[in-house]
């Protein structure tokens, strides 16, 4: 890649814990959010003087939209929450490696302790001949950037 082109090709992967995530096709909604503290004081002179300054990290929450299929490891982890609310154990580290288009990985995200905090099923309309995907809310705790 030239140095300063931008990646323009959309070849990403999802791993979950020790597996990657078949029948993605998209990850949405990634960001990195910091609590601003605002702090309120007078100079010698008496003049009013605010300052802000980063505080505490916000966790987050990303979007993922896959095709239905039997991806059984995702399926098990999908039910830990959606069916037994058991969050301790489906909490996992997930990566988002996107790559460029000779599939070498440009960066990675890491998501620290993710679970699943929604899930909506496939739209279903009688004669349509689109794929019935699934939308997989995970909030997580922490984000890092790697390149």
């Amino acid at each position: 890649m030239a140095e300063g082109d931008a990646l323009s090709t959309h070849i990403f992967g999802l791993q979950l814990g020790a597996y990657m995530v078949e029948s993605l096709q998209e990850v949405s909604g990634v960001t990195v959010e910091e609590d601003v503290v605002e702090i309120s004081q007078v100079t010698p002179q008496g003049k009013p003087l605010l300052r802000k300054q980063p505080g505490a990290r916000k966790g987050g929450e990303i979007t993922v939209t896959r095709g239905m299929d039997k991806s059984k490891e995702f399926t098990k982890w999908l039910k830990e929450t959606v069916n037994k609310g058991d969050v301790e154990t489906a909490r996992q580290n997930i990566t988002i490696e996107i790559m460029n288009s000779k599939g070498e990985t440009e960066r990675r995200l890491n998501l620290v302790n993710g679970w699943v905090s929604k899930w909506e099923g496939p739209s279903l309309k009688a004669g349509e001949s689109s794929a019935a995907v699934e939308k997989v809310t995970i909030t997580f705790e922490d984000i890092t950037l790697e390149d």
